[in-house]
């Protein structure tokens, strides 16, 4: 996920899991050059409602282990990051970075969604739950959102 990515960066070039925000936005604006300032702090945004990173005092804590993240050489993240998704488009994204491809999940999940007569986002979850894929995160925003 290129999001995860980019949120893992400046705390992998830091060598820690706490930052200040003012820190984060610097290192995707000026150390990178991977977006402006503001698109920074929209990114920072978008992270926070993921659970990716958690907001304290100014400071950002990463929620997930960045140094397990691999940043490749020449990543650049488009700026499709910036937007916030919907729970169903963070599950499917989840499963496909599985391994599973993205039409054989949709159709799985418009299958599921039909024979079981629940929401879209209730149907992502129990097609990635049975494919093995973790969403329980993201599957209690679906909880929320019922």
């Amino acid at each position: 996920m290129s999001l995860k990515t980019a949120v893992a960066a400046p705390f992998r070039q830091r060598g820690t899991d706490r930052m200040a925000e003012s820190e984060f936005v610097v290192a995707l604006s000026l150390d990178r050059s991977w977006f402006s300032p503001d698109q920074a702090k929209t990114l920072v945004d978008v992270a926070a409602s993921e659970g990716l990173v958690e907001r304290a005092d100014d400071a950002l804590a990463v929620t997930f282990d960045a140094a397990a993240v691999d940043v490749p050489e020449g990543f650049v993240p488009s700026e499709d990051i910036l937007r916030s998704r919907s729970t169903f488009e963070r599950i499917l994204d989840a499963v496909v970075e599985s391994g599973v491809e993205k039409q054989d999940a949709v159709a799985g999940i418009n299958s599921l969604q039909s024979d079981l007569g629940v929401t879209l986002e209730a149907a992502a979850v129990v097609y990635a739950r049975g494919e093995g894929v973790a969403v329980e995160d993201i599957a209690a925003n679906a909880r929320e959102e019922l």
